[in-house]
């Protein structure tokens, strides 16, 4: 163990430094030392240790200050504090606010020895049993996860090794895949459970409402703001903010974001005072972040905070072996609620499913079987209670050969667009923002696309 432990050492007698480094090193440890209060935050920030051996009383700030930061930056690290006689009232308080032993001056090698091993000791076992009720948890929530392929496996596992972890999560895949699912197993799993998860989506919310959501504002900040409120961050404060569609966010937001992960403050819209709160990052997309960084739409260095760690889903084509168990879950599920005797799906409609792309992935299989559920006469949902995208061969762009006079290519693609922009309406009974999920584009993009082509409100298409 003493191999491995790393231990940080802070003291401002350059002696008891030196004394305690050259002993510990001896045995075998990783020892760190700093000479005050500020130092040793630093160290704390930028590097992991098991142990922090501190004095009570130094000139910038006391043990105490460090004992806070490690409850703040690393709660599994073992506090020691080093005390004179005169400060044990001190220790003991400190015990009480969460450190493990302390030892007066002057103490015995033997003494100072036997409470690290001690506390080490103590630490292996509460990792070990962080670890195991971790991973029941990890398979209690993953459950609300269906899927048993191989890539899900992956991203069971991935979810388990990150739950506890501090670092910021990028999720990345297709609209439908089910990220905000796993955003939320993330959490669940980890050592912030009991803290709160907030959802906020960046493309739902307005660009100039945006900021104020995220990070509050003050009483007069803007017309309507007639009170202060608090912003999400602080909502979030101790748990987890989870930014969906986070591509979406514009430029001048995404540098104010980079300063509260950075820093860990921000400010409220209108205000003077920085604000703290300690959150954990989860954020998605369903972009190509990096194209986004080369042509200037995303910050890199902000890409490079969000995207630490990345968990990439799977589209439905690339599991298709899950559709069978999906189909059994969603079934069970709608059959409840709509109040149906419905058990499964016959043959024929299990083959319909899975031969079909779903390009809304999980959401778009939901929306179907939920609608087959509803429609359906028997015990099993046949092939009428399918919507017609299902029955058709797949799609194809039109006009494949070039005839002799030419094509025009922009009037063709905007025609297939147009094609494909009524049938993913007419699929999600004309929601444009579900639609646009089935497309696998943002509600913008979509609302975008639409203006563009010529659409009036009804759907018919005036340029067409």
């Amino acid at each position: 163990m003493s191999s491995q432990a790393r231990i940080l050492v802070v003291d401002d007698e350059r002696s008891m430094q030196e004394f305690l480094e050259i002993f510990f090193r001896s045995e075998g440890f990783q020892v760190v030392t700093a000479g005050n209060v500020e130092s040793g935050r630093l160290h704390l920030e930028g590097d992991e240790f098991d142990v922090l051996i501190t004095d009570i009383q130094m000139p910038d700030g006391s043990g105490l200050d460090l004992l806070h930061a490690v409850q703040e930056l690393s709660p599994d690290t073992m506090v020691i504090m080093i005390t004179a006689y005169a400060s044990t009232e001190t220790a003991i308080a400190a015990m009480k606010q969460g450190a493990y032993d302390y030892v007066t001056k002057p103490f015995q090698v033997d003494e100072i020895r036997l409470v690290v091993e001690k506390a080490l000791e103590k630490k292996l076992l509460s990792s070990e049993n962080k670890r195991l009720r971790s991973e029941l948890r990890s398979r209690r929530r993953n459950r609300s996860i269906i899927g048993s392929s191989p890539v899900m496996q992956q991203v069971f596992e991935l979810i388990g090794q990150v739950a506890d972890s501090k670092a910021n999560i990028l999720i990345t895949g297709e609209s439908g895949t089910g990220k905000e699912m796993v955003a939320r197993a993330i959490h669940e799993s980890g050592d912030r459970r009991e803290k709160p998860f907030v959802v906020v989506n960046c493309a739902a919310i307005p660009e100039n409402l945006l900021e104020s959501e995220l990070f509050g504002h003050v009483k007069g900040a803007f017309t309507g703001a007639v009170q202060s409120k608090a912003g999400l961050f602080e909502v979030a404060d101790g748990g987890t903010l989870f930014l969906d569609e986070v591509g979406e966010l514009p430029l001048p937001l995404q540098v104010k974001l980079l300063r509260a992960i950075q820093e860990k403050t921000f400010r409220r819209v209108g205000g003077t005072q920085d604000q703290r709160a300690a959150v954990r990052i989860v954020a998605a997309t369903n972009r190509r972040l990096e194209d986004e960084v080369r042509t200037g739409r995303f910050r890199e260095d902000l890409y490079y905070r969000l995207n630490v760690i990345e968990i990439p889903m799977p589209p439905l084509r690339e599991r298709r072996d899950d559709i069978p168990l999906l189909v059994g879950h969603f079934v069970q599920k709608y059959a409840k609620e709509l109040g149906k005797e419905v058990t499964g799906a016959d043959d024929e409609a299990m083959r319909k499913l899975l031969g079909y792309g779903f390009p809304g992935n999980v959401r778009e299989l939901e929306n179907v079987v939920e609608r087959a559920v509803a429609l359906s006469r028997g015990s099993l949902i046949e092939v009428d209670s399918l919507p017609p995208a299902l029955l058709q061969p797949p799609a194809r762009l039109p006009g494949r050969t070039i005839p002799p006079e030419g094509v025009d290519l922009d009037a063709l693609l905007a025609e297939y667009e147009r094609g494909l922009m009524r049938e993913a309406l007419a699929m999600c009974g004309g929601v444009k923002k579900r639609a646009a999920g089935l497309l696998g584009i943002s509600f913008r993009s979509f609302r975008y696309r639409w203006e563009k082509l010529g659409f009036d409100d009804s759907g018919s298409g005036l340029g067409a």
